[in-house]
């Protein structure tokens, strides 16, 4: 899950303010349980408990796993962790300011590509093509895709240096959102994206997973909630010294090495 400092993140945060509360995550993260358990377990009503799972359940904390039969009322709530991670992203600047300059290119807008299935692409109305077909990628529809997926293979992308002879830039910021890509959707899976830029390895970030434990905010109704939902918001930065990705180190590739006055 990725907050940040808005009113639409106000829900998860209030709902972490209790200490009753991150006791209850706590519990629920060595495993799913129902009300009346956690009510055993912490010597508190289980209206009490109630209360709290509803501010939980509400902020998309938790969920309800199952119903289950007894015999009693017939209706066992049991509930889990929605997620597992919670990233928090700050309006602050890292580095000092510079004379920026920027492009912004469409994520179908790729130049050259190959790759191999599990892949496709996708509009905010509908998957373009077929999925697993390699034809979507020279589809004339690609220039709207806002979500692509493949499991091997690499896309590239031609930008235009804004440079001129006399520039000496300090810091190239390249900004995408990435997660890992298994099949239908997989939270811990880990995957390797490689970057290179004029032809020049500068760094490998592994992805964590393939995410699909929330629905994402900008994730079409007909998308179905089984598949990847969001990637996480990254930074690539090469500077003067080295090349890292939020901060952290990829290598000791420069922008001296992109020789990007020359391209």
């Amino acid at each position: 899950m990725e907050l940040s400092l808005d009113l639409d993140s106000l829900l998860v945060y209030k709902a972490l303010s209790a200490e009753t509360r991150l006791i209850i995550l706590d519990k629920l993260a060595q495993k799913p349980q129902t009300s009346s358990e956690l009510a055993q377990q912490m010597n508190l009503s289980k209206a009490i408990i109630s209360r709290h799972l509803k501010v939980l359940e509400e902020a998309s904390l938790i969920s309800l796993l199952e119903l289950s039969e007894v015999e009693e009322d017939n209706r066992k709530k049991i509930y889990s962790l929605s997620v597992d991670k919670i990233e928090i992203h700050f309006p602050q600047q890292i580095y000092l300011p510079y004379k920026k300059k920027s492009h912004e290119i469409a994520l179908g807008y790729f130049s050259d590509f190959s790759v191999q299935p599990s892949c496709g692409l996708a509009s905010p109305e509908k998957v373009i093509g077929k999925m697993d077909d390699l034809r979507s990628f020279v589809s004339n529809e690609r220039v709207d895709a806002s979500l692509l997926w493949f499991s091997d293979g690499y896309v590239e992308y031609i930008f235009p240096n804004p440079l001129e002879a006399s520039d000496q830039p300090e810091l190239l910021d390249i900004s995408l959102e990435l997660s890992s890509k298994f099949p239908v959707s997989n939270n811990n899976w880990p995957s390797d994206i490689s970057f290179y830029i004029n032809d020049v390895k500068v760094g490998t970030w592994t992805a964590k997973g393939n995410y699909s434990d929330v629905r994402g905010r900008l994730t079409p109704d007909w998308w179905d909630s089984r598949f990847s939902q969001y990637g996480m918001l990254k930074h690539l930065r090469i500077n003067t010294k080295d090349t890292g990705i939020d901060g952290e180190q990829l290598s000791i590739i420069n922008l001296s090495d992109l020789k990007l006055q020359h391209s």
